[in-house]
């Protein structure tokens, strides 16, 4: 880990003038509309769903949380699962992994949950956090999470290929995105690690309509197929540990 912080650190200051280029002209897009609960099916009993972490979670790219990330994977957990499914989305812009567990999490632990919808990671990367604090970090909110929902699946977000992200001009965008897949690697050993974690890889391609416009932020069209691979990793989560299930829900 410490060889890799050193290769990032010396190609990072030769592109410290386009790094600061970019933090300074950026846009910088809202969080979507809506309260942050919702609930799509029929029950009882129903499926709860949290979903806490970054802008991802705030829905930043949509005009309302029910079509981002965390109302798309309601939509297709409710069909997946033939019931009522109620979620909660906790999502703060510029929220390191570190802010997830600390400001976001206090004050959710006696929230019930069958399972937790985790998005962090990429704002660790580009506030320069090394390999051993983003373990570090993501250790302790894994420990976090798994102690106020022990039965509930896990379902974290894997870091996206920043490489192919257009507010990120290149050669800066390559950095991050090899940066991003160093980050994933940790993740996915750390998830690993934990029975009812599961990890939702994210390897995409670039393509017209798939970023919103700040070029840094899903598509309604994204989120809709974000949506789809996170309800099936909390479904393949559910089938290998059948502790959480509906209406059995976990709470502080």
């Amino acid at each position: 880990m410490i060889l890799r912080d050193i290769v990032f650190w010396i190609l990072f200051a030769l592109l410290l003038p386009q790094a600061l280029w970019v933090r300074k002209t950026a846009a910088r897009f809202p969080a979507a509309e809506g309260g942050p609960k919702g609930a799509i099916g029929r029950g009882p009993p129903a499926f709860r769903l949290l979903a806490i972490g970054d802008s991802i979670i705030a829905g930043v790219g949509s005009r309302t949380l029910d079509d981002a990330l965390v109302g798309r994977a309601a939509t297709h957990l409710s069909g997946q699962l033939d019931c009522r499914v109620e979620w909660t989305a906790a999502g703060r812009s510029g929220a390191t992994t570190g802010q997830v567990a600390t400001r976001l999490l206090p004050g959710l632990e006696s929230m019930p949950a069958d399972a937790v919808l985790v998005s962090a990671g990429v704002n660790d990367v580009i506030s320069l956090h090394g390999l051993r604090r983003w373990e570090k970090d993501l250790r302790a909110l894994l420990a976090a999470l798994a102690s106020h929902w022990p039965n509930a699946v896990i379902a974290f977000s894997g870091l996206p290929p920043m490489n192919h992200f257009p507010a990120l001009p290149r050669p800066l965008r390559a950095l991050f995105g090899l940066r991003a897949r160093q980050f994933d690697r940790v993740l996915s050993g750390v998830l690993a690690e934990h029975p009812r974690a599961v990890h939702i890889p994210l390897d995409f391609e670039a393509r017209p309509g798939g970023f919103c416009g700040d070029g840094f932020h899903p598509s309604e069209q994204s989120y809709g197929e974000f949506g789809i691979m996170a309800a099936g990793a909390i479904v393949c989560g559910l089938r290998s540990d059948r502790r959480a299930k509906p209406g059995t829900a976990d709470s502080a």
